[in-house]
């Protein structure tokens, strides 16, 4: 595998006319997100040329566009705003610092091949989680978006002086960001197939805000420095250390999960199959680099990829050429920007915001699983109101504790004690014989599938079933994996057995169940002779043991005769 993606000039056409077009469907996200983080519209640009360039080049997945998306912007833009607050001076050289620790460690989950495991998430949480974001997403265009400045306090305090916001809208801002949502709404989709809706809405709304509303006081974009960023050195101080880097590890994995989303959505338009860690160690490098030049973090950008595989991308050169048609810009066209009104940028914005909702997980949760919609509309409040690392962390605890549970139920289905040949489980013929000359004094233990800690407490209640009888048979032959709580379990139901003077025997046991038997010591409490691989073996011992008479009959022609692994001295019941 080479350090740099697979990149050829087969494709030249198509690569190059989708890297303009997802170049174009950029600009006005890049700028929307930019001014909507804090750090200004140059963070976006910067943020789309290093991250797109460095992620198309290094990364695993030639079509994936990577840009700053919803997700990585509503994390960035609290990590400013409570770094800035903590310190005004260099609270945005802090925030870049974050930038750069989430890159490297995302090369890190790279390095260590964590990719498979990132996305190992229960839906429920991931979809909470990313409707959450789009809630933030939506709130934080309010103010901006009515011609408003935002209030402090974040998601809160705009929720709290809603009132106050819309009661001193701006009418010519607001009629500009209605007119922003009506153009991406209501635009033919054969139009949309030409030009992206979002430029359209860009340019129209420029134009009418220079126009229509020439003399009204707009807030705009702004100057925007021209020429190459200004290298952002690393900036720490003491306090706030801990912070950052649990800022960083939060930005990094989330930027994981967003960009392997996209990469499996890539993946089934382009029928291949990109490589996790290689696109995570490139959207690192990117992310390094963004952090270092000013820019916005970015992550796989669903629409950008999705617009270059349909204009005909096939291989890394389309991002590339997206890449350095955005640097152009930055380079030499950043003044036309400057007249671009923030309510037309919080429009476009807002209407991320809505895509950014999982709506059909919402429309539907309630009918699928109660349960995970009780979890996925709780990591949504929490997202939204209290904490991102605390939504997930709650949202996974939960998720993964529930699946224990339902796993633990349906494997103590699993656990049977069993006195004579019932229908509970599947016997052969000859077992049911020996069964039936058992005359209920020997009591089959089987259990089955894999022995989760969770299943410890079906053991302890089957063994209290254990009273009656004179032998036990522990059936482990459909019993792929023993936990350590499981196996202490089973250690116990054993010792009880010995000491109230019954023989125990175990069946099946091989391979790993075996060596996690023996570190037990289970093979000091009972001889190891008295593991058997046939269950009808077991029995037939037994009977020797609880009706010898019968046992003469029953083994006369199938016993082992002597030598054989069954000879051993056994005293029968009442001899």
């Amino acid at each position: 595998m080479g350090i740099t993606n697979q990149i050829h000039f087969r494709n030249l056409r198509g690569d190059i006319f989708g890297g303009v077009t997802a170049a174009i469907v950029s600009l006005p996200l890049a700028l929307a997100f930019g001014v909507a983080s804090g750090a200004g519209a140059v963070a976006g640009l910067y943020g789309a040329v290093c991250v797109g360039f460095f992620a198309a080049l290094f990364g695993g997945t030639p079509t994936l566009i990577s840009e700053p998306t919803g997700p990585m912007t509503v994390v960035i833009t609290t990590i400013i705003a409570s770094l800035t607050a903590a310190n005004p001076e260099n609270g945005l050289a802090m925030a870049f610092t974050v930038v750069m620790l989430a890159g490297i460690f995302q090369i890190l989950f790279g390095i260590f091949r964590l990719g498979k495991y990132i996305t190992l998430m229960p839906y429920s949480v991931i979809s909470g989680f990313m409707s959450g974001i789009g809630v933030i997403l939506i709130i934080l265009q309010i103010a901006p978006f009515v011609g408003q400045p935002n209030p402090k306090g974040g998601v809160l305090g705009i929720v709290q002086n809603l009132p106050q916001l819309l009661s001193n809208i701006n009418p010519a801002e607001a009629t500009l960001g209605i007119l922003t949502l009506a153009i991406i709404f209501l635009m033919p989709a054969k139009v949309k197939r030409i030009v992206p809706p979002q430029l359209v809405a860009l340019i129209v709304g420029t134009i009418v805000s220079l126009t229509v509303f020439g003399n009204a006081d707009i807030k705009r974009i702004g100057e925007i420095p021209v020429g190459l960023p200004t290298i952002q050195m690393p900036t720490f101080t003491p306090g706030q250390v801990t912070v950052m880097l649990v800022d960083g590890v939060m930005l990094g994995i989330l930027g994981c999960i967003d960009t392997l989303l996209t990469a499996v959505i890539a993946d089934s338009l382009t029928r291949t199959e990109h490589k996790s860690d290689k696109e995570l160690i490139g959207q690192g490098i990117g992310n390094l680099i963004s952090g270092l030049c000013g820019g916005l973090p970015g992550a796989g950008a669903t629409m950008g990829t999705v617009v270059n595989i349909q204009t005909g991308a096939k291989t890394a050169v389309s991002g590339l050429t997206r890449a350095l048609i955005l640097l152009v810009v930055v380079l030499g066209a950043a003044r036309l920007t400057q007249p671009i009104p923030m309510a037309v940028l919080a429009g476009i914005a807002l209407k991320v915001g809505i895509d950014i909702l999982d709506w059909s997980f919402l429309k539907r949760s309630h009918k699928v699983s109660l349960k995970g919609s009780i979890i996925m509309y709780g990591v949504l409040l929490l997202t939204v109101f209290v904490d991102l690392i605390v939504a997930v962390g709650i949202g996974v605890f939960i998720a993964n504790i529930l699946t224990i549970e339902r796993l633990s139920e349906m494997q103590g289905e699993e656990v049977k004690t069993i006195t004579d040949a019932d229908d509970a489980i599947v016997l052969n013929a000859e077992e049911k014989r020996l069964f039936d000359l058992a005359n209920g004094r020997v009591l089959l233990f089987y259990l089955s599938g894999p022995m989760i800690f969770g299943v410890s407490k079906a053991i302890a209640r089957e063994h209290s079933a254990m009273a009656d009888s004179d032998v036990v048979i522990m059936d482990l032959s459909d019993v792929p994996m023993l936990g350590v709580t499981a196996s202490l379990a089973l250690e116990n139901a054993i010792k009880d057995a010995v000491d109230k003077g019954r023989q125990v025997f175990i069946v099946g046991a091989a391979g790993k169940v075996k060596k996690r038997l023996e570190k037990f010591g289970i093979f000091q409490i009972i001889p190891q002779h008295n593991l058997f691989s046939e269950r009808a073996d077991a029995l037939r011992q037994a009977l020797v043991i609880v009706n010898p008479s019968s046992a003469k009959v029953s083994t006369s022609k199938e016993y082992p005769q002597e030598g054989s692994s069954y000879d051993y001295p056994i005293q029968p019941k009442n001899a």
